[in-house]
């Protein structure tokens, strides 16, 4: 029997780790295997982890000494950050910083990390459309995974930098349309008619997998993915007909956004303007057709609707 080629998954029990977990464990040929890194081992879902037999192990990304034993013997690293955990640019750096120290010590021959745009190349930091945030950034958990590219690099870790973006999933939680007075359902996001670029969570990990098995050749490239780019109309729409009930959108301004005042208000809404403001940049460097060759069973959004329509209206109850 061929041995199977460990893949150190840092974020396993989240949303894009838990996606590569499942993509890998659903593939019955895959020439892959996982381990597991939680700072929880004994929570309930890494006790489903090992229920599905996988292996799991304990690191935290703030402790660099507990993340050596969780590359040792990997031939590859999925690394995510979790900005929206503690809201600071600077610790999701060391995070990284340190993951890319542990990795390159280990020998891991690939990882993919998940970064995103820097955004101050399209709205750069004296441009007073929107606010500076944490000194000197636009949208510190884009700004900051952009910064922590160049450890990964100079660390010598041989990288995939992996682009992604809003998770539809998004709209089961935080920004799901809500009841108004009158019973309407309204869908509320400062995008103006600039169109979002959206992704199913499990895409994510599909397309990891994807990255990996293609073995060197996309080490050093920048794979930015998308599921489809939609106006948030065009996204109401589709939701009128996949909940039978009439959705609306109510397009704030990015102040009226960030004005609301709840905790990351402004963080989102210079994201949202980001998005809309950027929206060629942005779009373009998703080119939904590189993705789906990456990963030919890649949802749209009506797709991906309607593998959700009953987690929909649960939420929206």
């Amino acid at each position: 029997m061929i041995e199977k080629k460990i893949i150190t998954v840092i974020g396993a029990t989240g949303r894009q780790g838990g996606s590569l977990v499942r993509a890998i464990l659903a593939d019955r040929e895959s020439e892959f295997v996982v381990r597991a890194v939680t700072r929880h081992p004994d929570g309930e879902p890494a006790g489903e982890l090992k229920r599905l037999g996988v292996e799991v192990v304990r690191a935290d990304m703030d402790d660099e000494s507990s993340l050596t034993p969780a590359f040792e013997h990997a031939y590859g690293a999925f690394v995510v950050t979790n900005f929206w955990e503690h809201m600071s640019a600077e610790r999701e750096k060391t995070q990284a910083h340190a993951v890319a120290r542990a990795a390159s010590h280990a020998g891991v021959q690939h990882a993919i990390w998940s970064t995103l745009e820097d955004t101050r190349a399209c709205i750069p930091l004296d441009d007073d459309r929107m606010p500076t945030l944490q000194e000197r950034y636009k949208v510190p958990h884009f700004d900051g995974k952009a910064e922590a590219d160049h450890y990964f690099t100079e660390e010598a870790v041989p990288t995939t930098f992996l682009r992604t973006t809003f998770y539809w999933e998004n709209l089961l939680g935080s920004f799901a349309p809500q009841h108004a007075a009158d019973g309407a359902l309204w869908l509320t996001l400062p995008m103006g008619g600039s169109r979002l670029s959206g992704i199913a969570v499990e895409d994510i990990g599909k397309t990891s997998l994807a990255v990996f098995r293609r073995g060197t050749d996309l080490i050093a490239a920048t794979v930015s993915i998308a599921g489809e780019h939609l106006t948030v109309a065009d996204m109401a729409a589709a939701l009128t007909e996949t909940l039978g009930e009439p959705v609306r959108y109510r397009p704030l301004t990015p102040d009226e956004w960030r004005a609301q005042g709840f905790p990351g208000a402004d963080e989102a809404g210079n994201m949202f303007q980001y998005y809309a403001d950027c929206e060629h940049q942005f779009t373009a460097a998703r080119d939904l057709v590189a993705v789906r060759n990456l990963n030919p069973a890649l949802q749209n959004f009506a797709t991906w609707l309607a593998a959700h329509r009953d987690r929909l209206r649960t939420a929206l109850m």
